[in-house]
């Protein structure tokens, strides 16, 4: 590569980050100002802001509930769909074309209308789940469903299934030690991109929360949303400590994977 090509590449990767961090960090500002009015810097900074958020708690039981339900809906979709594709893989691939439609769904169908359909199914008897977070997890676990499907479909393609379990076969390995010893580790990376993906998307999700749970399970989009005709400083300290707590779980979740590497 030239001198001139890797100057062109840096130039267009350092525009484009400075396009993304230019209004997170116009939002950080505003959340440490005292005062910012005409001027084009603050009139000075203060933690007042960020301390009363975090000291709130409110705030903390709503950031509570959001990391909940996220990992709750992550665990159970990780349990329940890596299973499945193993067996859609390994046994029957013809059934991924069908799939591949299905895991359009939850995309094809609006959010508000998924909501409204599931409130009246389930807010009264056999199943009254309205207003509590199992409808949530629920409504979740088929939000993470495209994510979490298409990420490891394609690393199990990746890594040639067929041919690495026939390897463990003719190494005396059963099918199932084949698919817990040889097979799951190899899909960690997928896994992981999967299960990040699907917490970044889930943790800002506000339609389904709002409408099926709302102020009776708040969560940390339903907190923001009430806390919207509130001080501005305090809704950036809000916006800044969301996107924190994001950056902090995927710092976490790239250092496990890091170590078991």
């Amino acid at each position: 590569m030239s001198p001139i090509e890797r100057l062109y590449h840096r130039t267009v990767t350092c525009l484009l980050l400075l396009i993304l961090l230019l209004p997170l960090a116009a939002t950080l500002i505003y959340a440490l100002a005292t005062q910012w009015g005409a001027t084009i810097l603050p009139d000075g900074f203060t933690l007042k802001w960020l301390l009363a958020l975090w000291s709130d708690p409110r705030f903390l039981l709503a950031l509570g509930h959001s990391l909940l339900i996220c990992f709750g809906t992550l665990v159970l979709a990780v349990v329940v769909i890596l299973p499945t594709m193993f067996v859609i893989a390994y046994y029957f691939p013809k059934l991924d074309a069908v799939m591949n439609v299905l895991i359009l769904l939850p995309f094809a169908v609006p959010p508000v209308v998924s909501a409204v359909g599931l409130m009246q199914l389930y807010a009264a008897d056999p199943l009254p789940l309205l207003g509590t977070p199992w409808i949530l997890i629920g409504c979740y676990f088929t939000i993470a469903l495209p994510f979490i499907y298409r990420a490891i479909s394609n690393n199990l393609q990746a890594i040639n299934l067929r041919d690495l379990m026939d390897a463990a076969h003719l190494l005396g390995a059963s099918t199932w030690q084949a698919a817990l010893l040889v097979v799951l580790p190899n899909l960690r990376k997928g896994g992981m991109i999967a299960v990040l993906l699907s917490f970044s998307f889930l943790i800002g999700e506000f339609v389904f929360a709002n409408l099926l749970v709302g102020s009776q399970y708040e969560t940390l989009q339903v907190y923001l949303f009430n806390m919207r005709n509130g001080s501005g400083h305090f809704t950036s300290a809000l916006v800044i400590s969301y996107f924190a707590v994001v950056l902090l779980v995927t710092w976490l979740a790239n250092l496990l994977n890091k170590n078991k590497g």
